[in-house]
């Protein structure tokens, strides 16, 4: 049975959460991270990526690490997060170019994600997870929830008597993205929230598959490391926010290639036309469906149509779109084996859109781009539900979560 749990969040003073919370920490660089946090003292980024207020030093350092507790800490005692007095649920929308969508924010157990009741459809690098692990068992904090979804039964009506209420955030950050945030309070909501997610049969993780893994392994740690653990300690929940599948949008998520494998743009094209019915475009343009994709090269664009003997297989990673490039052209005309390791790729968010693709390579850093039509949250359901790992760089949530809004602490 899944479950969900009130916490008592760690929290900004109102007229400062614009200030504070921020995007989370593995969307930028550190220059960038730098930037971002310039002229804000207290931005969660000098925890979430404590290391822009160091000299040039490895990111998975210990002393990283302790920097962001000693940042946390001294918000606390400054007074500016404070602790809720009694564990709570909250709701937090964001809205982005008028679209809502409404999430609950809840603890959920480490047990859960052990024994599949929070399906995930991505392998995490070792790196990255043991990072996050590190961060949390310093800081005894969790900065930033995991990004979940539901199929929803009933779940989001329970929702709407609470956003009629007084929310306790409401701002706009600078990227034009509302954030909004209610607290629930009472315990016959909180029951009643607690009864109806406890009916799900699971939970899918949209995003966030290195902070769930950290999150299930903080409590796993700390349960060997405590001779009275009993089972009902903070630390055996970690932090996410439950959204309606029906309400998210995945944007594409778009690939560049450095080279062509030493096949001039006649030869590569050759080759792709065994694979693709290709159509020059006027200009730059997005794939209006799945099973296609739009490729820019030697300042052209052209729309690239699979032929039909390529898909329909029963295996849904393999009917996948970006499972199609890879398989079909990039290992096979390129020589890219593995996109997770190779140099000769580079990978680019949807949000940035198809200019970004066409400067990349006009400016020579890149000879070809391939812009992708988006994975579908049925797609990413359905692969979960197979216990099925999908091809890295699959999906691109926006907008995207923030951190330092509503922490949960371990102790």
């Amino acid at each position: 049975m899944f479950s969900i749990h009130p916490f008592r969040a760690l929290r900004p003073k109102p007229e400062l959460v614009a200030d504070i919370s921020s995007l989370p920490y593995d969307v930028m660089n550190r220059d960038e991270a730098a930037k971002m946090a310039e002229g804000k003292p207290y931005s969660y980024l000098r925890i979430t990526r404590s290391e822009i207020e160091l000299p040039e030093i490895e990111p998975y350092s210990e002393e990283v690490y302790e920097r962001a507790k000693l940042n946390l800490k001294k918000m606390e005692r400054e007074g500016i997060v404070f602790q809720e007095e009694e564990p709570c649920f909250y709701v937090y929308r964001q809205t982005m170019n008028g679209r809502e969508q409404y999430g609950l924010v809840a603890c959920v157990k480490a047990d859960d994600y052990f024994r599949g009741s929070i399906k995930k459809h991505e392998f995490t690098r070792a790196d990255k997870e043991e990072d996050r692990l590190n961060h949390i068992l310093t800081t005894r904090a969790q900065t930033g929830p995991v990004f979940l979804t539901y199929r929803d039964k009933g779940q989001f009506a329970l929702l709407k008597p609470v956003i009629q209420k007084t929310p306790i955030y409401d701002f706009t950050t600078e990227d034009g993205i509302g954030h909004t945030v209610w607290v629930i309070d009472d315990e016959p909501t909180m029951e009643r929230l607690r009864v109806s997610f406890a009916s799900l049969p699971c939970v899918y993780i949209a995003d966030g598959h290195h902070r769930s893994a950290a999150g299930a392994r903080t409590a796993k740690a700390m349960a060997e490391a405590n001779p009275k653990h009993k089972g009902n300690e903070e630390y055996n929940r970690f932090l996410a926010i439950l959204f309606p599948s029906t309400q998210l949008k995945i944007l594409d998520y778009n690939r560049l290639v450095r080279d062509l494998d030493g096949k001039s743009t006649e030869d590569f094209l050759n080759s792709l036309s065994e694979i693709c019915d290709i159509e020059k475009l006027p200009g730059l343009a997005a794939p209006q469906k799945a099973k296609q994709f739009s490729l820019y090269l030697s300042g052209q664009w052209y729309s690239c149509k699979f032929h039909e003997k390529f898909y329909g297989k029963k295996n849904p990673v393999e009917n996948l779109d970006v499972s199609l490039l890879q398989n079909q052209v990039l290992k096979p005309l390129l020589g890219i084996d593995d996109p997770r390791t190779s140099k000769r790729i580079d990978f680019v968010g949807g949000i940035r859109g198809l200019g970004e693709l066409q400067a990349r390579v006009d400016s020579g850093e890149c000879v070809a781009a391939f812009a992708m039509f988006p994975t579908s949250l049925d797609e990413l359901m359905e692969i979960a539900d197979a216990d099925g790992i999908m091809p890295p760089k699959s999906t691109w949530f926006e907008p995207k979560l923030r951190d330092g809004l509503l922490v949960h602490l371990l102790d």
